[in-house]
């Protein structure tokens, strides 16, 4: 009965720091661009598309998951278990980004092919493929960031974790 509340209390902690998380950023988004909240919650749906932004917060909470199980078991053989599917999880955000790139780009190219380009027709097909290229270069902009700040987040905790075990810092082989 132990495991299993203490795997309900990291969830629910994992899902109010992503929640917390996503409050604080769609703060700073508003002031920064002076739209609403429902204008950039618009915008993250057309530009990066849900796909993306559900798969993106699947991966931040295996992070954030993985984070708080070694904040709270400490230096138990566990650790290097949530440790790695942690990292492992922040990796996936690369992944996905640059999945996500390749897409926006070849979606773009692709909305050429097949395409008459007429003095009539040009803005219309350079809108889409423009918009394609937006998503591509933003599922980036917005993923690399949030993998190396996951990523830094384990290993200081993990680091943290080796120097109270051992009384100083424990290298990795």
């Amino acid at each position: 009965m132990g495991t299993v509340l203490k795997t309900l209390d990291a969830g629910s902690r994992a899902v109010s720091f992503l929640l917390g998380g996503l409050a604080i950023a769609l703060a700073f988004a508003a002031m920064a661009t002076a739209s609403s909240a429902a204008e950039i919650t618009d915008w993250a749906g057309q530009v990066l598309g849900w796909t993306f932004v559900c798969l993106l917060a699947s991966l931040i909470l295996i992070c954030l998951f993985s984070w708080i199980r070694l904040l709270r078991d400490g230096t138990t053989p566990a650790t290097e278990v949530w440790f790695q599917a942690g990292v492992q999880a922040a990796n996936g955000v690369t992944t996905l980004a640059l999945t996500f790139t390749l897409l926006g780009i070849s979606l773009g190219i692709g909305s050429l092919a097949g395409q008459d380009l007429t003095p009539d027709t040009i803005q219309s097909v350079i809108r889409r493929m423009t918009a394609n290229f937006s998503m591509a270069f933003m599922t980036t902009v917005i993923g690399l960031p949030i993998s190396a700040l996951l990523r830094s987040l384990l290993i200081v905790t993990d680091a943290r974790n080796r120097c109270i075990e051992g009384g100083g810092l424990v290298r990795r082989n």
